[in-house]
């Protein structure tokens, strides 16, 4: 069965026009950038470029030698620009670029160790911004507040803007961070408002505005934000195996929101196997190819989530407010290939919108590559493009067989056919904005990890990217590659999807979707490491107190721990303490022994077992190695609940970087009477 919608949308000419004036590059203006979606349909105006300054390690320089040591170095902390002394005190800059410009966004993995950020703007002597570089990205200190600011799943972000006219530098008291900073340089001429503290109140009503938006995504409108008459056309829908709806818009307009519910009874499969095109105007082939999950930012199957532009609703509803505008027509076609019926229902909304010189199509397009080898070390493309246009974001879909962390790899994006990417990452999670391999969920108006399945990073994992106010203009070319960069040597299966705009004309390296490639892959299952007979297992310990850090179970198949995991805290400082609850079986005295971790930023501890101590222990080691199983003392334990105690005295004279790490893999209790 074929069917086919057709209607037309009548020219109201409330549509958006340009008139050909530049604006003056304002805080207010980049504010409302933040949430306007209709801006990134029109070729920028002024003219800018998207440039990233990061900590990726400087060893990477010849892309045609391909190793650990060079194209592939993964020592993506501590690197800066240079070393500055200021009234005394040294600073370590992080950026430094003429402008006009802005920044538009700041990520660290640990800006807990940055100390104090500073930015100058215009060559003047004093910072107009000067605080704890985590206060600035903890999204808990004004104006820098969530969530425009704010951590997560370990990864701390910024996107406040920040404008300057002649030219920003960015420094930090401390230099042993990973650290991104994404920043626009306007054309020359460009009227650009330098930032002033002050602005932040000026503007308080519209930056709350912005907040709220970006909080509550369910809703359209927000303080600034342009309103368009609507039109909506419903559907509903019961596609059979291989057959397909077409639906024609008619117009000068643009498409602006699509909700679409799903029926099926394999969710997965039916969201991977249905494929959505959209043909605009005249083009030979449609602009947007994609499997319709895919599309949405979900995969496999449904993952709630909320980003500005897609994502997925508390009723499972998919959404997506791309603007994507269109001179005459616009053809949507949806394609079952799978063998099972599907049943769509939803609408379309479209609004007026003047199709102008700066008018762009908007394009979203799929790949997917099964069993890539992971070694030798390789770049994987998700896109490339080649004419005028801007990228704004993507959405990943990994599936990995093993625990260990796909993700170590960097992203490099070339524009305008560069010899050199101008932006180099230092790792998968931290373009997507969390760290540490971090495999916590969360979702955010640019930024989201819906889906990570576990146990440590095994099985289906999802993230995205929306590219709002950092998104990337390009005049002639585009390619964005992502390192395949893994702890263990194995096959992943990885399907991205990238969405940018385009003006007229724009073409792209994407070959029509092989049906065959519309497939939901399931990992093997993952043998149970082995245990040590009577351990008591450090990461499935209770934490009774910690006075300062974070606290996680680690896993790992690179190190011998027993259960394949270990307790690990991380981010402490001397004389922070954490107290774990363990168990005896009976009152008695007992020989305790334990096997810690040693590693090169791992700290000196002084341990206590139920308040006596056990003496002062140093985990430094070149190498992360597991220690022998061996005693830490004789003790009086009591039936039931006992403590072990560990204090951060310091750290080995040659541990690089000091970061006081501690390691437990077990305990083991040998009754001594």
């Amino acid at each position: 069965m074929r069917g086919k919608l057709q209607w037309a949308i009548a020219a109201i000419c409330l549509a958006v026009s340009v008139t050909g004036i530049a604006a003056e590059v304002t805080f207010e203006s980049l504010l409302k950038e933040m949430a306007d979606l209709d801006a990134l349909a029109s070729f920028p105006d002024p003219a800018y470029t998207c440039k990233q300054f990061a900590s990726w390690d400087r060893r990477s320089t010849d892309p045609k030698v391909l190793t650990d040591e060079n194209w592939f170095a993964n020592g993506d902390r501590g690197q800066h620009l240079r070393k500055e002394t200021r009234n005394g005190e040294d600073e370590w800059v992080l950026a430094d670029m003429p402008g006009p410009g802005a920044i538009v966004r700041i990520w660290s993995a640990n800006a807990n160790d940055g100390g104090i950020i500073r930015i100058y703007l215009d060559m003047q002597p004093e910072p107009v911004i000067e605080m704890p570089l985590q206060d600035m990205l903890d999204g808990k200190t004004a104006p820098f507040l969530s969530p425009i600011s704010g951590v997560r799943s370990r990864g701390w972000n910024t996107h406040y803007p920040i404008p300057y006219a002649k030219h920003c530098k960015i420094t930090t008291s401390k230099p042993d961070i990973y650290y991104q900073v994404n920043y626009r340089t306007y054309e020359k001429g460009a009227q650009v408002e330098t930032y002033r503290a002050a602005m932040a109140k000026e503007q308080a009503e519209l930056l709350d505005g912005v907040r709220k938006r970006l909080e509550n995504l369910d809703t359209s409108i927000f303080v600034g934000y342009r309103v368009m008459p609507i039109e909506a056309t419903h559907f509903n829908e019961t596609i059979a195996p291989e057959e397909n709806i077409e639906l024609t818009l008619e117009g000068e307009a643009a498409i602006t929101n699509i909700i679409c519910n799903v029926e099926a009874e394999d969710m997965e499969l039916a969201l991977r196997q249905c494929v959505l095109e959209i043909t605009f105007d005249d083009q030979a082939a449609p602009s947007v190819q994609a499997p319709l999950g895919d599309f949405f930012g979900t995969a496999p199957g449904i993952n709630t989530f909320q980003s500005l532009p897609c994502g997925v609703d508390r009723g499972d509803a998919l959404y997506s407010r791309w603007v994507m505008p269109f001179k005459k027509s616009a053809i949507i076609k949806i394609t079952n290939h799978g063998d099972q019926s599907v049943k769509l229902n939803g609408h379309i909304e479209t609004s007026p919108r003047e199709w102008t010189n700066k008018s762009m199509y908007f394009h979203a397009k799929w790949r997917a590559e099964y069993d890539i080898p992971t070694q030798p070390r390789q770049d994987w493309t998700f896109m490339a493009a080649q004419g005028k246009g801007r990228f704004v974001g993507d959405m990943l879909h990994v599936t990995n067989p093993v625990k260990q962390w796909w993700g170590e790899g960097d992203e490099k994006i070339y524009v305008d056919n560069e010899a050199f990417p101008s932006h180099f990452g230092t790792g998968s999670e931290d373009y997507y904005g969390y760290a540490w391999c971090s495999n916590g969920v969360f979702t955010h108006a640019y930024h989201n990890q819906p889906r990570c399945d576990g146990p440590g990073n095994y099985g289906h994992t999802c993230v995205s990217r929306y590219h709002i106010l950092d998104n990337i203009p390009f005049t002639e070319a585009f390619k964005f590659d992502m390192e395949v960069w893994h702890w263990a040597d194995c096959t992943v299966d990885m399907a991205a999807t990238s969405f940018w705009y385009a003006l007229p004309g724009g073409t792209d390296n994407f070959a029509p979707i092989d049906p065959a490639d519309l497939k939901i892959v399931t990992p093997p299952p993952i043998p149970e490491p082995p245990s040590v007979e009577g351990a008591l297992e450090g990461e499935k310990m209770k934490v009774v107190n910690m006075s300062g850090g974070n606290h996680q179970s680690q896993e790992s198949d690179s190190w011998p721990w027993s259960g394949g995991s270990q307790l690990w805290w991380t981010d402490a400082e001397p004389g922070q303490e954490l107290v774990l609850g363990f168990e005896a079986p009976d009152a008695g005295r007992y020989d305790v022994r334990a096997v810690f971790t040693k590693a090169v930023d791992y700290g000196v501890m002084r341990l206590f077992v139920n308040d006596v101590e056990a003496g002062v222990l140093d985990f430094f080691d070149t190498n992360v190695a597991p220690t022998p199983e061996a005693t830490i003392g004789q003790f009086d334990l009591q039936k039931g609940k006992n403590t072990l105690k560990v204090v951060v005295v310091g750290a080995n004279p040659r541990s690089a970087p000091k970061r006081y790490m501690f390691g437990l893999d077990y305990l083991k209790l040998v009754s001594v009477e």
